[in-house]
């Protein structure tokens, strides 16, 4: 029998705050992390706005040389898995250190490093001028490397790379990694720093985002008839899970179970979803299965809800197709609808989310849903947040590539 899972610490880096409680309260209160972007200058694209965490200051969690020595990618991860760590109570002195490891996905990695050394090359710097810190400040596994040495994590320690899907990923890994008696703890979700020159740019010129300058903190509008696109953001959701048993055994407080989860891949189109959303439809039918569960035992899905045409109504087909007339009976929300789109961080912080509405038994809103798309005909929370009884639920997340996750979690029976 597999052991069981459950998640004893979680911390958040987002553009409506960063810490676990802030983010929690203002996502109950349908609070818009979304704004004009300060760290570059965007006067000449066509987007101006993200979601940014603003007045970022890593140096009050950890010393200025390491600070300088990371991304801002691997800063947003450290500063979560720190805040995760503490609310765990863990004591790595108490541990078996090779029994405690680190998987932590990223979508594109330290993309703020690689701009600003090309930049100093081709200014004049030449090779002489390349930092010796290039290398692992970018490597997307430098999160978890990072992280596993200041902790003192001795066991597995790796990177996933899935896109949009990578933290829901790294969690699945982790997950089997403590099933298969191979772990204890593990550190898991996901971090993304890509509000850069290149990252904005990119997503503009794949026509992915929102251009609703006259009005940012309206733009992400997952469901609704006059979304235009998704909003690039920034920040990281990390989550400390072990073993049932040992958890108690140290008597920590258990914010949920993780009971199981789906992977798959559309096998369709590098940046489309299949119209028919026949990987999320798989990847949410998997998870029931690894959980053991019916679709009448969910009671809410965090949807993936990017705000996008095509991505919101594939997955509300697939949300179809799985529950069938319970569908109609699902509370669903769309987290992104108030901090945008975090890319390879969003699984992570939207689990948490997932989470707390199991422990809290309120589920937070999809804002902006004002005039919801017909092809889009489920309950989406609108706008404001809802009381109820959370028993089991659901979070998907799905990336670039035909990357497909979803995850059950449930309260600890």
């Amino acid at each position: 029998m597999a052991r069981r899972v459950v998640i004893t610490g979680m911390g958040t880096v987002t553009p409506v705050a960063c810490d676990l409680q802030s983010y929690w309260n203002a996502l109950l209160a349908g609070k818009s992390g979304i704004g004009n972007i300060e760290q570059i200058d965007t006067k000449e694209f066509k987007v101006k706005f993200g979601g940014e965490i603003k007045n970022w200051a890593p140096e009050k969690v950890f010393d200025s040389k390491a600070v300088r020595r990371m991304d801002r990618f691997s800063q947003f991860a450290m500063v979560a898995a720190v805040e995760a760590w503490k609310d765990s109570g863990l004591d790595i002195a108490k541990e078996d250190p090779f029994r405690c490891g680190a998987i932590v996905g990223s979508g594109i990695g330290g993309l703020n490093e690689y701009e600003d050394q090309h930049t100093k090359f081709m200014e004049g710097g030449g090779p002489r001028g390349i930092s010796p810190f290039v290398i692992p400040k970018m490597m997307p596994n430098a999160a978890p490397g990072n992280i596993s040495i200041h902790f003192g994590l001795c066991g597995a320690s790796r990177a996933v790379s899935t896109a949009c899907a990578s933290a829901g990923d790294a969690l699945t890994d982790a997950l089997r990694a403590i099933q298969l008696d191979e772990a204890d703890v593990m550190i898991t979700g996901g971090s993304e720093a890509a509000i850069t020159y290149m990252g904005l740019g990119g997503f503009i010129s794949a026509r992915a985002l929102s251009s609703r300058n006259d009005n940012p903190q309206a733009a992400s509008r997952p469901f609704d008839k006059d979304r235009d696109g998704f909003v690039l953001s920034e920040g990281a959701g990390i989550l400390v899970v072990e073993e049932l048993e040992h958890a108690k055994k140290r008597s920590a407080r258990i914010y949920a179970e993780v009971l199981g989860t789906g992977n798959t891949s559309d096998a369709y189109n590098i940046t489309a979803p299949h119209p028919e959303g026949i990987g999320a439809t798989r990847a949410m039918t998997l998870a029931l299965k690894d959980a053991k569960l019916n679709p009448t035992d969910i009671d809410y899905i965090n949807a993936h809800g990017t705000s996008t045409e095509l991505g919101d109504v594939a997955e509300t087909l697939a949300i179809k197709k799985v529950f069938g007339d319970h569908a109609r009976k699902l509370a669903i929300s769309s987290t992104k609808s108030m901090i945008g789109h975090l890319l390879g961080a969003s699984g992570g912080v939207e689990l948490i989310a997932t989470v707390l509405s199991i422990k809290h038994g309120v589920v937070h809103p999809t804002i902006n849903l004002d005039t919801p798309d017909p092809a889009c005909d489920l309950d989406y929370v609108p706008n404001t947040a809802r009381t109820m009884p959370v028993r089991y639920a659901l979070s998907n997340s799905f990336g670039f590539g035909g990357h497909n996750v979803s995850l059950v979690v449930g309260a600890v029976r």
